[in-house]
């Protein structure tokens, strides 16, 4: 039950927060007909959202509420003479100072209408007022409102859900970084950036909704004008325009200057000179408001300039309308998501948080003890050790298999990201993208198994000694899969009738037969391609990426050179031998 209490000063705000219960629109209460509640007073445009309902019957129910509250009265608490007064100001000016979000009114059994003196406070301090019904109960608005917001709760949990299963598929696609970019744009229908360590642009997607520069220059984040006071480490940090400073003529003028060169104007440096992290020019001003609060969130120590105090984890602003949002990534690496959208939907912080969290895995590299070897292997390879000696610092065991992969169909070259995602799918961390083609090392006892959207090559098992060899294996595997449409192709292992020569004899044989096109590695190439595929002039220019009649003039070149006829199969067989002894 409502008590005395120190009436708190009116000028003051809230203490308590609004409470986090999904919101209710207005609108969706009003179209209720089982309710039958109509507004009659306080602003029509925009949808006022209320977060509970509550009844109260004091004067002053200030100190009752928590703020976003439909505040439900009888009006037992008028007394005779209100409508001559300033009571129903003060009522209203009260509901309003402890942020309620609108109020109802029931008719009967102490009034029969709304005095015409509480329609009009209403007016006058644009709060709406609803007129409940005398059929209708406080207990049904309240029981409707909690239905509303239970329904409000399914739809986002829904809607969260949904989302994480499609930003966890765009996570296993050959190209995830961007994949989880555009999934993320979708869903909140806006604008998503990843930043580099250097506050580069690496990734994008959605589109930008469009504002004119020079309206928003005057009123750039303060994370673009100035130095921001920061939380302690794992907050998350709201950017908000100081309500009681505006910015000078000169200024704004410095701000539109270094908008319209894509610099902040922080960052302005003199002539010949770049800043530290410059933004490119033909940036909105929100797009300039995230690259800085992409600067707000990224660790000190990934940034130029001395020590700074922890930086939050996440860290949100409102430019021109458009809600923009900067998340971390990782633990201190420095890249950071970014997200705009036109305004900010019940699950699209949680949404961002699990992209972060996607991101965090495919954007990070393992600072572990494995880690750590990797590296010193590396380090004694350059400095003239063996691969032999340096294996075991790995972690594989003694045989591996080397991987070629390229993207199915004619999709875009992988990038680091794609390439580090094939190399987690397979189980190995030693990933190189080289153009087209991505080559992984995976230990032997990891079965390698085909890879959605991705075309591959798979060696025979070999150590150390012979890894250069299995690379050409799996090279040439992957040129087969590639002209046999194959997801997946593995070089043989088996043993095969040319094994029951003895090596150097087999070797020797090659070298003299081979010796005319030795010389030639293009035709030597070509020639294995062309045997290995049935003498497939298609699929051999799709094999080596030549034009079939590339494959047809080399092919006369080493009939020619041999002096052998290629038509017949004791050649095809004889010259196969070769080359595999070759």
């Amino acid at each position: 039950m409502e008590g005395t209490s120190t009436m708190p000063d009116a000028s003051a705000p809230p203490v308590t927060p609004v409470p986090p219960t999904p919101p209710v629109p207005l609108s969706a209460l009003l179209a209720r007909e089982d309710l039958g509640l109509v507004r009659i007073a306080g602003p029509s445009e925009g949808d006022t959202v209320i977060h509970w309902a509550h009844t109260s019957e004091m004067a002053d129910p200030y100190p009752y509420l928590l703020g976003g509250e439909l505040l439900l009265t009888a009006g037992v608490h008028i007394p005779e003479a209100a409508g001559s007064g300033t009571y129903f100001d003060d009522y209203v000016s009260r509901i309003v100072a402890a942020g309620g979000a609108a109020l109802g009114f029931g008719l009967a059994p102490v009034h029969d209408t709304v005095p015409r003196a509480l329609v009009a406070a209403c007016d006058n301090y644009g709060l709406p007022l609803l007129e409940v019904p005398p059929r209708t109960t406080f207990s049904a608005v309240a029981r409707a409102v909690w239905q509303l917001m239970a329904q409000a709760r399914h739809t986002e949990l829904r809607r969260v859900t949904e989302a994480q299963q499609s930003l966890a598929a765009a996570a296993a696609r050959p190209d995830p970084v961007p994949a989880v970019l555009r999934q993320l744009a979708q869903r909140v229908g806006g604008w998503t950036v990843l930043y580099g360590p250097e506050g580069a642009e690496l990734a994008r997607a959605g589109r930008v909704v469009k504002a004119e520069v020079a309206e928003g220059a005057a009123v750039l984040s303060p994370a673009v004008r100035a130095p921001l006071a920061r939380p302690s480490a794992g907050q998350t940090q709201a950017v908000r325009p100081p309500a009681a400073e505006a910015a000078s003529a000169a200024q704004a003028a410095s701000a539109a200057q270094a908008a319209s060169a894509g610099q902040t104007p922080a960052e302005q440096a003199p002539a010949g000179q770049t800043p530290t992290g410059q933004t490119p020019t033909g940036l909105t001003p929100a797009e300039q408001a995230l690259a800085a609060l992409a600067r707000v969130v990224r660790p000190s120590g990934t940034r130029a300039g001395p020590p700074r105090s922890p930086s939050p984890s996440s860290a949100t602003d409102t430019m021109d309308g458009t809600h923009l949002a900067a998340y971390a990534l990782g633990a201190g690496r420095g890249f950071v998501l970014g997200v705009g959208a036109p305004g900010r939907e019940p699950g699209d912080h949680t949404i961002a948080s699990v992209a972060a969290v996607l991101l965090s895995l495919l954007t990070g590299e393992h600072q572990s003890g494995s880690g750590a070897a990797r590296s010193a292997a590396l380090v004694r390879l350059l400095l003239g050790a063996s691969p032999e000696a340096v294996a075991p610092l790995l972690g594989g065991g003694e045989r591996w298999v080397v991987v070629h992969a390229r993207p199915a169909g004619d999709g875009p070259a992988p990038d680091t990201f794609a390439a580090s995602a094939l190399g987690a799918a397979l189980g190995s961390t030693l990933v190189d993208a080289d153009g087209d083609v991505v080559r992984v090392l995976v230990p032997d006892d990891r079965a390698v198994a085909a890879q959605p959207d991705w075309t591959c090559g798979v060696s025979a098992p070999a150590g150390p000694h012979e890894w250069t060899a299995a690379d050409t294996q799996a090279a040439r595997a992957l040129g087969r899969a590639r002209a046999t449409r194959a997801a997946l192709v593995r070089h043989g292992e088996r043993a095969a009738l040319a094994d029951l020569v003895p090596p150097s004899d087999a070797e020797a044989y090659a070298r003299t037969l081979l010796a005319p096109v030795a010389a030639n590695a293009a035709l030597t190439e070509t020639l294995r391609t062309w045997l290995s595929l049935h003498g497939s002039w298609d699929r051999t220019a799709v094999a080596l990426s030549v034009h079939r009649n590339t494959v047809r003039q080399r092919i006369a070149r080493c009939t020619s050179l041999l002096a052998a006829d290629l038509d017949d199969p004791d050649v095809r067989m004889e010259l196969w031998f070769a080359l595999r002894s070759d």
